[in-house]
């Protein structure tokens, strides 16, 4: 089975109050995970990371063989892909985290860039989870983990 997820990150001043959205999608267009959550005090970028890496730790509960991410986040996606360069040491620390899961994944993985108006879903449970203030409890990387998590 192939599974679509849309992940977003977005924060309210760089940084500033930061949530994500994620919604996880059967190839017929059924939604079998929705995730709007408050992260805390964040960036964008970290935001966004955060988003794929909690998509990644919940992916296992399917029983996928693929997965396609689509993220209006261009930098994470050329990031993830190796087109580009990651320079800030946290978002590093999050890139290796995602990169061992991703390493002991049952699935195969893709992540592709998509315009932010395809996007608005996940746009929208990013906006909730920062109004919510529900915070995400299950956000901090793995061994490894930069500087600064608790």
């Amino acid at each position: 089975m192939t599974l679509h997820a849309y992940t977003d990150g977005a924060s309210r001043g760089n940084p500033g109050k930061s949530g994500i959205g994620i919604i996880v999608r059967k190839e017929g267009g059924e939604t079998v995970l929705r995730i709007a959550a408050s992260i805390g005090v964040a960036t964008n970028n970290k935001a966004e990371y955060t988003a794929l890496l909690t998509l990644l730790r919940r992916a296992r509960e399917f029983d996928c063989k693929r997965l396609i991410v689509h993220s209006d986040s261009e930098l994470m996606v050329r990031q993830m892909n190796g087109e580009y360069k990651i320079k800030n040491p946290e978002i590093a620390g999050y890139h290796r985290t995602i990169r061992a899961l991703l390493q002991k994944s049952p699935f195969k993985f893709e992540i592709r860039y998509i315009p932010r108006e395809m996007n608005r879903e996940a746009d929208q449970l990013a906006n909730e989870g920062i109004e919510s203030g529900v915070i995400l409890e299950d956000q901090i990387p793995d061994s490894g983990s930069p500087r600064g998590y608790k």
